[in-house]
């Protein structure tokens, strides 16, 4: 909806509607959801300072996008008189266009993650959502009635002023040029009745000291509209300090702004690369998820500086199992004014990403061995993305084989790592077995299992999507491969049984031999073969995939991603030192239940895998047959 409001004494203004996500958000922010607001300086500040990074770039090709103003600043002025704050830099500056875009719309694919995500809540507790999933600019509608933004593009002789209440519409007006910044961007917040502590000086030098104070460019503080400008942050770019030098409280602040997230960080590196090539790198593990780890993009959000020029976050400076770190990398090898495709082809950036990816899990590696419960939550959290280099990276496979953690039969709720698995293998055990799946709970309920926990073996339990890809690489661990407990023979035989435990019977007499064969041709094409199984040992039946096939897990995964044909046929195992086995065997050969039970067989194994009969209706028909003559 868009309408015209005409004025003879000024310029056309057209009003907008929000888009609808982005109403909601605004709305549930004017609501007052959350209870720390001091974060929407902290985005208006930053996103200021990307204005002037945008600049400095741009002007990189055109210096003429300077003029006479070359020092990149951000001034915030207080009017305590008017009960107004404003934050004003002298960035690159938008355009009528560039603000019914950029303020308008969902600019980033976490706004309406964000908007589900507070939607839900039910108190203040959430803060930090505002920073995890990006909202920025938004935020300032927590603390204000109104919001003015006055811009001015460099270069450009048109400025404009974009305004709204919060309430679902705003206006988008052109006004004179002396009326806007010479260049960049002027933000004023029309401060609500309980948000007048903003227009207190004290109150705002300490969050910017607090949040800010590590923005790479200059910003001055005004405590009233005609007053003298002062520097509470001098721009000095955090990264250039020397660690000493550092606190905790800065490098969080710092993550915090560059993460776009409102946790702490579970690990910083910060170090200094000489020799042939130098660069600067301060990177962030993150405590919590990104909003964005999922993305079907997968792309990393690690910035790249030349000389402390920004220069793009689409350097892929990281392998994208590792795209949940944060942070820069500053080159000075690298020339200013480098192109995103030259970027690609430096054989300067190919010895930044090996030498940062090599740094980031050798920081991993030194946590998992250092501090165990620190890495264990780290894993807990980003854990099945790592993972996914065990597929990617064949160069770095055995260094992350030595990060990777597991829930396991044995372990409860700790993690194992490989080299612990391997120290508890059983004697004559060749393999390193896992059971994949979707949920940890169904596969440790697994019959498939049955029979290795009978002999102590200790199997891998694999939840993730990725784990049943990365399995089936031809990876070994010093020699010993991984094999899936749901495909092919168990082998379990040469595995001796702890002391004392009764011996399984995996032997078939005569009779469920000959009932075997009948259930196997019953079947027919419903499944590649009927065997006697030497890993169950409490359940009657179990499905695995063939020798020669796909894991059951793989094989689910590719038939629902239409990667291969569905309904691949599987192996029914049946235990034959089960009761109800060796009932059903001993039917007479011309008793009617005899089919019956050949098919309630295989979709009792089918819905102990998760899946469904293969016929419903059926199933219900000989179950009511089966009850029918148990009762009768």
């Amino acid at each position: 909806m868009t309408t015209e409001v005409l004025d003879d004494a000024k310029p056309a203004a057209q009003t907008h509607a929000f888009e609808a996500d982005v109403a909601k958000l605004l709305h549930l922010m004017v609501h007052s959801v959350y209870s720390d607001k001091d974060v929407f300086l902290r985005e208006l500040i930053s996103n200021a300072a990307d204005a002037c990074e945008k600049l400095r770039y741009e002007a990189i090709a055109n210096p003429a996008l300077l003029g006479d103003d070359p020092a990149a600043r951000i001034t915030i002025t207080i009017d305590a008189e008017q009960n107004q704050l404003t934050v004003e830099d002298n960035g690159i500056g938008m355009s009528a266009a560039d603000m019914a875009e950029t303020l308008g719309t969902i600019a980033r694919s976490g706004t309406k993650a964000f908007v589900d995500s507070i939607a839900a809540s039910k108190t203040g507790e959430d803060a930090q959502l505002i920073g995890q999933f990006g909202v920025g600019f938004y935020s300032a509608f927590m603390v204000a009635q109104k919001v003015d933004v006055i811009s001015r593009r460099a270069e450009s002789d048109e400025a404009a002023v974009w305004s709204s209440d919060g309430l679902g519409t705003y206006s988008i007006t052109p006004i004179d040029a002396e009326d806007a910044p010479a260049r960049g961007t002027r933000v004023v917040v029309h401060l609500l009745e309980d948000a007048k502590e903003y227009a207190e000086r004290y109150r705002i030098g300490q969050m910017v000291r607090a949040q800010s104070g590590h923005v790479p460019v200059p910003i001055m503080l005004k405590d009233k509209p005609d007053a003298e400008a002062t520097q509470v942050a001098d721009g000095t770019a955090l990264w250039t300090r020397p660690k000493s030098e550092i606190s905790t409280e800065e490098y969080t602040d710092f993550y915090r702004s560059v993460a776009g997230q409102w946790d702490s960080p579970a690990l910083t590196l910060h170090y200094r690369a000489e020799g042939r090539y130098e660069y600067s790198v301060l990177a962030f593990v993150p405590e919590n998820k990104p909003f964005d780890l999922f993305d079907p993009d997968r792309k990393g959000r690690m910035k790249l500086y030349v000389r402390r020029v920004f220069i793009t976050d689409e350097a892929d400076l990281l392998p994208r199992y590792l795209r949940f770190v944060r942070g820069l990398v500053d080159s000075a090898d690298l020339p200013l004014n480098v192109s995103r495709e030259m970027i690609q082809d430096s054989p300067i950036l190919s010895t930044i990403q090996k030498g940062l990816t090599g740094k980031v899990l050798g920081e991993l590696e030194k946590t998992a061995k250092n501090d165990p419960a620190a890495y264990a939550k780290t894993w807990e959290t980003f854990g099945p993305v790592i993972k996914e280099g065990l597929y990617e990276d064949f160069e770095r496979r055995e260094q992350l084989l030595r990060l990777a953690r597991f829930k396991t039969t044995t372990s409860g709720s700790d993690w194992r790592s490989l080299e612990d698995y391997v120290a508890g293998m059983k004697e004559n055990q060749t393999a390193i077995y896992y059971a994949a799946g979707n949920d940890l709970d169904r596969i440790t309920a697994s019959p498939q299992l049955e029979g290795f926990r009978a002999r102590g073996v200790e199997v891998l339990l694999l939840p993730d999507q990725v784990d049943s890809f990365w399995v089936t690489a031809g990876i070994d661990l010093d020699g010993k491969p991984f094999k899936s407990v749901t495909q092919g023979a168990a082998d379990l035989s040469l595995i001796p049984l702890p002391e004392g435990a009764n011996t399984p019977n995996s032997e078939a007499s005569d009779e469920i031999t000959a009932f075997l064969s009948f259930v196997k041709e019953t079947l027919g094409e419903a499944v590649s073969d009927v065997r006697a199984s030497d890993r169950l040992t409490d359940s009657a039946v179990c499905l695995v995939a063939s020798e020669t096939g796909l894991d059951r897990q793989l094989e689910k995964l590719l038939a629902n991603a239409g990667q291969m044909p569905a309904g691949t046929k599987p192996v029914l195992e049946i235990n034959p030192g089960h009761a109800q086995v060796a009932k059903l065997a001993a039917l007479p050969a011309d008793d009617v239940m005899r089919e019956d039970a050949a098919h309630l067989l295989l979709d009792e194994a089918r819905i102990l895998d998760g899946e469904q009969p293969l016929d419903p209706r059926a199933f219900a028909e000989r179950m009511g047959r089966l009850i029918q003559r148990a009762t009768g």
